[in-house]
């Protein structure tokens, strides 16, 4: 088999990633030394790896400042209408190479370090992933900045400069282990602190009323420091800002009545204001109605708010001058997204409540009930009495309306209050963002379908004009061009280089799909990829895996829903199969298993257990040899989300029928050539509609056949006593096969998935290993599963996150896209 191409070599041959003009590189080489001297205060003598690693950095994001000078001074001229993405989650990633991407820069960077004797990949392997997120929530938010900066979008996302990510996940003897992620430990090159726009954020105190109107006194104040990062759009000039906010307490924080000995005390207790911006929630889909995370929602908002204002005010660029004071219009130049549920507003009265309506919309990510927000009521009123007021007065009107359109219907107005009565009173939040909305979307079109059919059926009867679907993308950016180079190419050499920017753009490769070049050419990516994936693993895993092998990965977050276990059950059944017959030919697989279990999750941490110790048995067992191979990807986040997903052969996209409410990593996988295998749900039903059902392994229970059996009654043991090898496996689980030394390790689970299995993993496991066959007999034909993949590829226009934000741009927040490039900063204006 021929030696991969190095990475240098690789990009020298690559159009898509910008010209290494001579002027190019040398500029870039001198600006390099300059800021490893300036900047960094080194020289080639004591400079480390990472010292270079920060003068790239500072020498690419010199390249990025004039242009988000010039975009905002544009957007201070022009005054477009613009869009406000509010999350808690912003899970970026590495921002070096996707910079590159974006500014045409990557091929004169990579000649720049090689004519300097460094190499690039070594460098990029220095910068810490920006973890401020769980999974695809946080993940999607940042592929619609990319969106929207490559759209010419006015465009900003806020969220939380939290000190500590996602925590990094260490595997050790088999269970998860958590480790603080101190991302920012050696600084970020990316950022700029903006001190002058610090904002005053007001906690606890009471509420006086008074005949001119109510004042809220005695409060807690926290300053929100804001961090500005760029967002470039792809080789459009425009760059855009996140903007995070950071917790300080103010100077005079618990000084004010300090006594003699008081004094230290105080300055250290400043710890406690600062706190709200420490760290990351660890849950995935899981509410844990901790005080904390109620402070971070309402400090992101109130500070977020406060800045839209600001900026609202102020109309031309530099000016702190105020220009605009007519509310009215706020509606007309300011579209709110709200992701998920962190949604506050600190409006009292008719005007201002419908501006609120006409300027926010609220996306909706699960319909999971336990990750729904519902605060308690007397929390609520200990951190935000004046917001519990004006909640109330929502709710008052809200309900009087639905008592106006359904007169009599006392169960209704009980179940549309935004209130909760009954045991402890909580708020709802999802209800007070949909009547604090006037759009609200799910993120695939079975899950739009959900909201209005089940978990929101009430409101759509109310105003069903405000339910939309906008199924989530992903950007092709960062999963095509940037982690996978050599397939980028080999579609450019045939349709061109604007799919980038237009990835409807990949149906032209429909006609090649019996076109002998492009179908070894897109196999010989594939074979290219996996032996780089395979000598990471060696080198990070030390163990040895059979790059001809069948690469079956399923990363996600771990959770019952997603149903890892029913993984873990055809693992056990081939392994069964391949004990029982060990001279037949086999289909060898690798099967990969990675993700994060949230630290509080039992169940989800004894998953990882499960599949850590099958592995052992597994592994080492010298009859099965390398056909088949289980490997935990510890630690899985963007990062390795790059380098596994171009490698992927097969894709498992396997949650119950009406829980996963799209799923971007299937879209992913998809992009880079894997195939599906995977449950009619989320957006994987759109992905068999798009590249064809036969192109997808597509098995088990669609949504109305979940709930049939909901209303017969799911009884695991019929399936236990129908399906031998079902028996087999579980019987295997619960009598220690894979844990001699503690037999009853895993009784727990076999338990759950006896008695209280929510998502039913034995009613598709008799289908699931049926279509696991089908898979394993393609993947013999080559031939014929490259063209598979080749349908799956052309298919994936729709799952850009350019159409996306298209969508969400034209139909919810009135602002029309363009492809038009800004001047760049040495062209005359």
């Amino acid at each position: 088999m021929s030696k991969p191409l190095s990475d240098h070599d690789r990009r020298k041959q690559i159009s898509v990633r910008g010209l290494a003009g001579i002027e190019n590189v040398a500029e870039l080489k001198q600006n390099f030394n300059r800021h490893l001297h300036f900047t960094l205060v080194k020289d080639r003598n004591v400079a480390t790896r990472r010292d270079y690693y920060f003068a790239l950095a500072h020498t690419v994001r010199d390249h990025l400042i004039g242009r988000w000078i010039r975009t905002q001074q544009h957007y201070y001229e022009k005054d477009p209408k613009r869009v406000y993405y509010i999350s808690l989650e912003f899970y970026m990633g590495r921002t070096l190479q996707n910079t590159m991407v974006n500014l045409a820069l990557e091929n004169a960077c990579d000649e720049a370090m090689y004519q300097l004797g460094l190499d690039m990949e070594e460098l990029e392997d220095m910068e810490e992933d920006a973890g401020l997120g769980n999974g695809g929530l946080g993940r999607l938010a940042a592929c619609f900045l990319d969106s929207m900066a490559s759209l010419g979008l006015a465009a900003y996302g806020y969220g939380i400069r939290y000190e500590f990510g996602i925590f990094n996940q260490k595997i050790v003897n088999g269970w998860q282990v958590e480790e603080a992620d101190d991302w920012l430990r050696y600084g970020n090159p990316w950022e700029k602190a903006r001190p002058e726009y610090m904002r005053p954020v007001h906690f606890y105190g009471r509420t006086e009323h008074h005949p001119d109107g109510v004042k809220w006194v005695d409060t807690q104040v926290v300053l929100a420091l804001p961090y500005d990062t760029p967002v470039p759009g792809y080789r459009n000039n425009v760059v855009n800002t996140m903007r995070l906010w950071s917790a300080k307490a103010p100077c005079e924080f618990n000084l004010k009545d300090f006594n003699v000995g008081g004094y230290i005390q105080a300055v250290l207790d400043r710890n406690l204001a600062e706190n709200i911006s420490r760290v990351l929630y660890p849950n995935d889909n899981f509410f844990e109605g901790k005080e904390l995370r109620l402070k971070q929602e309402y400090f992101v908002v109130s500070a977020t708010l406060q800045d839209i204002i600001r900026r609202f005010k102020v109309s031309k660029f530099g000016s702190r001058e105020i220009a605009r004071t007519d509310f009215s219009k706020l509606p007309d130049k300011v579209k709110r997204k709200i992701q998920q549920n962190s949604f506050l507003c600190r409006t009292g009265c008719r005007w201002a409540w419908d501006i609120c309506v006409r300027t926010c919309a609220y996306t909706n990510h699960t319909v999971l009930p336990e990750a729904l927000e519902r605060w308690p009521v007397d929390l609520f009123a200990h951190l935000l009495p004046r917001h519990l007021e004006i909640v109330f007065e929502i709710n008052r009107r809200h309900l009087e309306n639905v008592a106006a359109k359904f007169p009599g219907d006392n169960d209704r107005l009980r179940r549309m209050s935004l209130i909760e009565e009954g045991g402890q009173k909580r708020i709802n939040m999802a209800h007070l963002c949909i009547v604090g909305s006037h759009a609200v979307n799910g993120v695939a079109q079975i899950h739009s379908d959900i909201l209005k059919a089940t978990v929101f059926k009430d409101f759509y009867e109310m105003e069903p004009h405000k339910f939309q679907n906008k199924t989530n993308g992903i950007t092709p950016r960062r999963w095509l061009v940037m982690c996978n180079p050599g397939l980028a190419e080999v579609i450019a050499e045939r349709i061109g280089e604007d799919f980038i920017r237009d990835l409807d753009q990949l149906k032209g490769l429909r006609k090649y799909v019996n076109d002998e070049a492009f179908i070894r050419d897109v196999a010989k990516v594939k074979q290219e990829n996996k032996l780089k994936f395979a000598m990471h693993l060696e080198q990070h895993y030390k163990v040895k895996i059979n790059p001809n092998s069948m690469f079956d990965i399923q990363v996600k977050r771990i959770h019952e829903y997603k149903r890892q276990l029913l993984n873990c059950l055809h693992i056990i059944t081939y392994y069964n199969r391949i004990k029982k017959e060990p001279n037949k030919q086999w289909t060898p697989r690798t099967i990969m298993i990675g993700g994060k279990a949230a630290p509080g999750y039992h169940t989800a941490k004894m998953i990882i257990r499960l599949i850590t110790a099958i592995g052992e048995v597994v592994n080492n067992d010298p009859v099965v040899g390398d056909r088949l191979k289980v490997i935990f990807l510890e630690n899985y986040r963007v990062t390795l989300a790059e380098k596994g997903i171009p490698a992927a052969d097969l894709s498992e996209q396997i949650s119950t029928a009406g829980t996963e409410a799209s799923g971007t990593g299937n879209m992913k996988f998809m992009l880079n050539g894997a195939l599906t295998i995977g449950t009619m749900d989320g957006a994987n039903v759109e992905m068999a509609e798009e590249a064809g059902e036969d192109n997808l392994f597509i098995f088990g229970m669609r949504v109305d056949d979940v709930d049939e059996l909901d209303k017969r009654g799911y009884h695991a043991e019929e399936y236990y006593n129908r399906l031998p090898e079902l028996k087999q496996a579980i019987d295997q689980i619960a009598g220690g096969f894979f844990s001699p030394k503690q037999p009853d390790l895993f009784k727990e689970i076999v338990n759950m998935l006896m008695h209280h299995d929510r998502f039913k993993v034995f009613a598709d496991y008799e289908d699931y290993i049926k279509c696991q066959e089908k898979v394993n007999a393609l993947y013999k034909n080559p031939k014929e599963w490259t063209k598979k993949v080749i349908f799956n590829i052309a298919g994936c226009g729709k799952f850009s996150s350019d159409r996306t934000i298209a969508q969400y741009a034209r139909e919810i927040w009135g602002m029309e896209p363009t492809l038009e490039k800004l001047p760049a900063p040495d062209d005359k204006p």
